[in-house]
């Protein structure tokens, strides 16, 4: 066993006692690998030991190795967990199976229209940016929940969840909290937050995904 799949074990163990801890049913968090910067010869070893879900922070970088291994194992999931930019729409809908960075208006009705064009419609995620950094993407939390019915009721999005990054030097817990309430609020069930400082935080607070990346792989 090579050390990314003793410590993908290890991760998914952890996800088993945190989901024990909360009270939470067994398997009810999934877990996105995130694999931004590494290549597929890093990939395929977690894709042998049964983990089918991705992220990537870059649709260019994604689009690089993923089409290739998507079509050795088409079950796996690929989700885009960074900043998508409406050049690029076109090229995230047409690879991500879902897309958790829905944060403006142009984007939403990027993603709309590549929606009619091609036929195919990724999962969505509206970003919130819970700790209001003024260097991070996400809309405003008193924003989050008439963003989610514009994205819906104007550009006819289905909207399944909530994602957030919560600032790196404060409690996330508070942060976690604030984005199950929105999501509550906006009827939304999925909640995409914690990663591999904090995903077992994040669990105890809701999380329907974690997002672990170094964790996994090892320092980028």
């Amino acid at each position: 066993m090579n050390d990314t799949v003793a410590r993908l074990a290890d991760v998914r163990n952890r996800i088993a006692v945190a989901e024990k801890e909360a009270g939470r049913a067994p398997g009810s968090t999934v877990l996105i690998a995130v694999s931004k910067t590494f290549g597929a010869d890093d990939i395929i070893p977690v894709i042998q030991s049964g983990q089918r879900v991705f992220g990537e922070n870059r649709v260019q970088e994604a689009m690089g190795k993923w089409p290739a291994l998507k079509e050795r194992w088409p079950d796996i999931e690929l989700h885009l967990i960074g900043p998508l930019q409406s050049n690029k729409a076109k090229e995230a809908v047409a690879l991500f199976d879902v897309i958790q960075t829905v944060d403006r208006e142009k984007i939403a009705a990027e993603i709309a229209s590549e929606v009619r064009r091609q036929g195919r419609e990724p999962r969505l995620y509206v970003q919130v940016n819970t700790g209001s950094e003024p260097q991070k993407a996400g809309v405003e939390p008193r924003d989050a929940v008439a963003f989610v019915a514009r994205c819906r009721e104007v550009h006819g999005l289905m909207i399944e969840g909530l994602m957030c990054i919560p600032p790196v030097d404060q409690n996330p817990g508070p942060h976690f909290a604030l984005l199950e309430k929105l999501a509550r609020e906006s009827g939304v069930e999925k909640l995409s937050m914690g990663m591999s400082g904090d995903y077992e935080t994040a669990i105890a607070f809701g999380a329907t995904s974690v997002r672990v990346g170094s964790a996994i792989f090892g320092a980028r």
